[in-house]
């Protein structure tokens, strides 16, 4: 399992908006990478306006913010432009970024067992390493959480 002092598992992929997320763009500068089950959902969307509202005040911290779930980039597209989203959404369709990160789980709900994705964030140090992990976030508070390692 990932862990606090590990190097950040390397990445490129598609985002919203038709460019690219990568850990190579990202070299030299502190990011978040947040991890979220679904565009479009309830909690979701209250994580996701949380770190738009928080986002001045992340950026003034030195951190990049960057939502990552399994959706296709058209569907993060319409996500980003229907509640104004300005920071990055990119698309791990392949799950490959959250298995990398241990994001990648097994949940169960009604006695059904199935694989989903972790709502969960990992903070990266301008060095490359993982310099903080928050597992299991609550939506509302999640932009707080953040904001706190700042």
């Amino acid at each position: 399992m990932i862990a606090v002092g590990d190097k950040a598992p390397e990445f490129d992929l598609p985002a919203a908006g038709g460019g690219r997320v990568s850990a190579a763009l990202l070299r030299g500068r502190r990011y978040a990478l947040y991890f979220y089950p679904k565009a479009d959902t309830s909690g979701c969307t209250v994580q996701a306006q949380g770190m738009q509202e928080s986002l001045e005040a992340l950026r003034k911290a030195g951190i990049t913010v960057i939502g990552v779930s399994p959706d296709p980039v058209k569907k993060l597209d319409a996500f980003a432009k229907k509640y104004g989203l300005t920071f990055a959404l990119a698309s791990d369709a392949d799950q490959s970024l959250a298995t990398a990160y241990d994001a990648w789980v097994e949940k169960s709900m009604y006695g059904r067992k199935y694989m989903g994705m972790e709502r969960s964030t990992f903070l990266v140090s301008a060095e490359g390493t993982v310099e903080a992990i928050w597992r299991k976030v609550k939506p509302a508070e999640h932009a707080g959480l953040l904001l706190g390692a700042a």
